[in-house]
């Protein structure tokens, strides 16, 4: 039978594999190349990937509090809306789901793309493969979060083996022949801290992600427990995958070819195997893009879902159905990534997706602030760890980040400040309806 409340039903293995498969997908497959253009050199590198992985987990370890305090599904949402009211809760609740609504519209493309490259005769056909892909996600989920949630798993563990045995194959196969080429422009060629500053953007979007599993908590028989047991093992095991995989590709690629790469995990395993080798990598990717999906199609709508029920949103979005899934959420967050492909204005909205997500970062960090001092005797099951110096560091760290963003890409951040400047008479207008 219908109804409007959410069914616990999972653990700490679903935490671990939605952390896992929403944040690990094309990201670090395709963001080295143009990460090695900016920066050029493999030490700065490896270190803007392992600044913003220790990021993530200082960041986690202040969610694992919100988180483990209000388990309530809806993420970002709950936390600023206890702490600064509905309205900073509209917000954030909408920055998040857009950001993750053109995430996901850009991963069925991507993931319409690949088959078009592994079977050509449907390469005319992908914004209706685009479509498909999420159709069928939607579908698949109304049978409901058991199942959803045991697919997740799987992927996530197919994901980790597949990336795991391409950082091996990377370092035991020697080439034949050692590879040449040549980078479109010099590397590093705005500045290095112009440059360093587009590698943090590309990182940050690829790490977004890490905090999935708070998403989940009403539904988590032992948030208490689980939480930081998801969220500490997912982080440590991303940031150990992500590492690994740009050792690997700078052991491989000379940083000329890296450079000049869109898809160097594809360029590596085609240098060591031959030509024909590329399609391993197209393969695995697209399991990446299956499992980020997935993921996004859970945790998204239970933003919309949250806001429905706190009379910030549509009330039908609160429905949910016998297998625990909130149905008609979840076919709204589908349907404007449908939207966005049919449109073709995923691509755009992806660009300043990073300023969403580290915004929803930044509020998380004031909110533990704000509710460490407006309601110190809420029971806290976890703390978080270094406060308040771990947290305020990271809230100045986003702060900073947003700033830097903002000076420069300005066209791109145009969109975003917009989106925050109309956002009171949209929330008034949702309120009287």
């Amino acid at each position: 039978m219908a109804q409007n409340q959410l069914k616990k039903l999972l653990g700490v293995g679903f935490g671990v594999a939605v952390t896992i498969g929403g944040t690990v997908g094309t990201g670090i497959l395709r963001k080295p190349g143009p990460i090695a253009q900016d920066i050029g050199n493999p030490t700065l590198i490896i270190g803007v990937w392992l600044a913003v992985g220790l990021y993530a987990l200082a960041g986690s370890l202040s969610v694992m509090e919100l988180g483990t305090m209000l388990p309530k599904a809806g993420g970002w949402y709950v936390y600023a809306r206890r702490a600064f009211g509905n309205y900073a809760g509209f917000i954030i609740g909408i920055s998040s789901w857009l950001g993750s609504v053109s995430a996901m519209a850009f991963g069925a493309a991507v993931m319409s793309e690949y088959i078009g490259l592994l079977s050509p005769a449907l390469v005319d056909y992908q914004q209706s493969m685009a479509i498909g892909i999420l159709v069928a996600f939607v579908a698949f989920h109304s049978l409901g979060v058991r199942l959803a949630s045991r697919a997740q798993e799987i992927m996530s563990v197919l994901k980790a083996v597949g990336l795991l045995a391409f950082v091996v194959i990377c370092f035991v196969v020697t080439p034949d022949k050692p590879i040449t080429a040549t980078a479109v422009r010099p590397l590093a060629e705005g500045g290095l801290w112009v440059g360093i500053l587009a590698a943090l953007q590309a990182v940050f979007y690829t790490y977004d992600g890490w905090h999935t599993a708070a998403y989940f908590t009403e539904e988590d028989v032992d948030p208490s427990r689980n939480l930081p047991r998801s969220m500490i093992r997912g982080v440590l095991l991303i940031i150990g995958i992500y590492l690994f995989v740009n050792l690997a590709l700078l052991y491989v690629l000379p940083m000329s070819a890296l450079a000049a790469s869109k898809l160097p995990a594809a360029d590596a395993v085609q240098l060591l195997f031959g030509p024909g080798s590329a399609k391993v990598v197209t393969f695995l990717l697209m399991i990446s893009i299956m499992g980020i999906i997935n993921a996004q199609i859970m945790f998204n709508p239970r933003v919309i879902f949250a806001m429905g029920r706190d009379g910030l949103f549509f009330r039908f979005v609160t429905h949910v159905n016998a297998g625990g899934t909130p149905t008609y959420a979840t076919i709204l967050t589908a349907s404007a990534s449908v939207l966005m492909i049919l449109t073709n204005t995923y691509g755009k909205l992806s660009d300043i997706a990073t300023f969403f997500f580290v915004l929803c970062y930044a509020s998380c960090f004031a909110a533990l602030i704000r509710l460490r001092q407006t309601e110190p005797d809420l029971e806290r099951p976890v703390r978080a760890w270094g406060y308040p110096f771990s947290t305020w560091t990271l809230l100045v760290a986003s702060l900073a980040f947003l700033l830097g963003v903002v000076i420069g890409d300005f066209s791109s951040s145009l969109y975003a400040l917009g989106f925050v400047a109309v956002s009171y008479p949209v929330y008034r207008l949702i309120k009287a309806r």
